[in-house]
C-alpha cells in the first residue's frame, strides 16, 4: 500500500479493529466505495452502510459509543467524496496493497470491494453491460473479467490470466475513468458529496448519517 495520508490510517486501524471474523480493510473498502461512486444507480449512504461494517441488523452498527459511530461514518464519507473529486479530475488513486516482498501491487482485495458494490445492483450492472453505451459496457466486462479472475471462476487460459493480472492496476484505473464518464453521460446521477461538510447539517428527521435507518434525533444526534 502506498504512504497513507493519517486519516487513511486511521480509517484502516479502524476496520481492522470492528468485532467480524472479516472486516472490509481499506483496500476492499476503497474498491467498495470506487463501485458506489461510478455505479450505474445511486445508492444511499444508508444502504451500503451495511456492507462496509458488516452488520445486517440495521439498528446494531458495532460500535459502543455515538461518536464513534459519527466518525467513523464521516471518515468513510470523506474517502467516498476523495474518489469522486480524483475520478472527477480523471485522476484515480486507486488504494492497493503491495506485497512488501517483490513490490507486487496485490489488486485482487480492492476489486473484491468493486465486486461487492456490484452486487448491490447486479440488474442495473447487466443492463449497463447490455446497454448502448459502448465505452460503458466495455470497462463493465473487463472489471467483471478481473473479478472472474480475482475469484479463480473464469474461463481463460493460464497465459490469458498472466496477462490480466500483470496490467490489472492500471486498467483498474482507465476502467473506473470510463465508467465515472458514463455516469455523468447519462446525467444526474453523479452524486454530490456526502462527507463531513455537508452532512454536518442533517436535520433532526432525516436518517441518521450512519447508516442505521433511525431518524438523526434518535440515533447520533
Amino acid at each position: 500500500m502506498r504512504q497513507l495520508p493519517s486519516r487513511l490510517r486511521r480509517l484502516d486501524d479502524a476496520l481492522a479493529a470492528l468485532p467480524l471474523d472479516e472486516p472490509m480493510l481499506l483496500t476492499e473498502l476503497d474498491g467498495f466505495l470506487t463501485g458506489i461512486v461510478v455505479g450505474p444507480e445511486p445508492i444511499v449512504p444508508a444502504e451500503w452502510m451495511q456492507s462496509v461494517w458488516g452488520s445486517d441488523d440495521s439498528d446494531a452498527p458495532p460500535f459502543d459509543e455515538p461518536e464513534d459511530v459519527r466518525w467513523f461514518a464521516d471518515a468513510v464519507m470523506a474517502q467516498h467524496d476523495a474518489i469522486a473529486r480524483d475520478l472527477g479530475r480523471g485522476k484515480p488513486q486507486p488504494v492497493f496493497d503491495i506485497d512488501e516482498r517483490n513490490g507486487d501491487v496485490l489488486w485482487e482485495a480492492w476489486i473484491d470491494g468493486f465486486a461487492a458494490a456490484m452486487e448491490l445492483r447486479p440488474d442495473a450492472w447487466a443492463a449497463v453491460v447490455d446497454g448502448a453505451d459502448v465505452e460503458a459496457a466495455d470497462a463493465a466486462v473487463r472489471m467483471m473479467t478481473l473479478i472472474a479472475v480475482a475469484e479463480d471462476d473464469g474461463t481463460l487460459d493460464s497465459m490469458q490470466i498472466d496477462a490480466l493480472q500483470d496490467g490489472a492496476p492500471s486498467d483498474i484505473a482507465a476502467a473506473i475513468v470510463q465508467l465515472h464518464a458514463a455516469r455523468q453521460r447519462r446525467g444526474g446521477a453523479v452524486p454530490e458529496p456526502v462527507g463531513t461538510e455537508r452532512v454536518s447539517k442533517i436535520g433532526r428527521n432525516d436518517p441518521c448519517r450512519c447508516g442505521s435507518g433511525k431518524k438523526f434525533k434518535r440515533c447520533c444526534g
